[in-house]
């Protein structure tokens, strides 16, 4: 990107407050970004080749939707605890292996999305906040559900191919989880105990490709409570 469009992008979203620098091989931040107005509400740096964010980031108080994904990041800076109006953030496709606990000041948070990066351990700090409503973590390398995780206020929780084998039965707890995503790990059917699927209000769980085939799965005490579950929402959407 030339100084010439830079400049241009960044005129424009001084009018609009959305910047929008995706797709152009930056290594490093353009010094405008550092000293800009306080103006933006979104910003995109995706499909970059960002290795870290700069500590300025944290002055942009007003952003709403954050988009830092297909960089190589390998973490988040505390400094996004900063950014109290998120509703957003987009950190799929880097390299990520540490979400700082500054995460838990985001009151506003709704979306998070931290696929593909190489998390191991369960981001606790995201639970709890009131607002969360989708929590994508697949393709992580998470082994490990703590207990932590029946605070998480979302709807959908995406666990696809990490490589979990623990599953803390808190999740039950979850007062809105309706659909939780985890194929491809390495669950025994026993994971699934009887309060996870009689007591909670998870009705879409998608489970294939673990350690046990479908009628151990069908077999586990509960299964035909979660299966009304399941029926009674599809009803509805028919």
């Amino acid at each position: 990107m030339g100084n010439k469009a830079v400049k241009q992008h960044f005129e424009t979203a001084q009018k609009t407050g959305v910047l929008k620098i995706s797709l152009q091989r930056l290594q490093d931040f353009p010094p405008q970004l550092k000293t800009f107005p306080n103006v933006l509400k979104t910003l995109d740096i995706s499909e970059n080749r960002f290795v870290t964010l700069p500590n300025e980031i944290g002055r942009l108080t007003l952003l709403k939707h954050l988009n830092v994904s297909g960089n190589r990041l390998v973490e988040l800076p505390p400094v996004l605890g900063d950014l109290v109006k998120l509703e957003v953030i987009l950190a799929m496709n880097n390299l990520i292996v540490k979400i700082p606990r500054e995460l838990a000041n985001l009151k506003n948070l709704k979306q998070v999305n931290l696929s593909n990066n190489q998390l191991a351990e369960f981001p606790t700090m995201l639970c709890g906040l009131k607002h969360m409503d989708v929590l994508d973590l697949s393709r992580n390398k998470i082994t490990n559900v703590p207990s932590e995780v029946g605070d998480l206020q979302v709807t959908e929780l995406n666990l696809n191919q990490n490589q979990i084998s623990s599953l803390s039965e808190e999740i039950a707890e979850c007062p809105k989880l309706k659909t939780l995503r985890l194929e491809e790990n390495c669950l025994q059917a026993s994971a699934f105990t009887p309060r996870i699927l009689k007591e909670s209000k998870i009705c879409n769980l998608l489970v294939d490709g673990n350690l046990f085939n479908s009628k151990q799965f069908n077999d586990l005490d509960g299964y035909d409570v979660y299966m009304e579950r399941f029926t009674a929402v599809r009803k509805k959407m028919f």
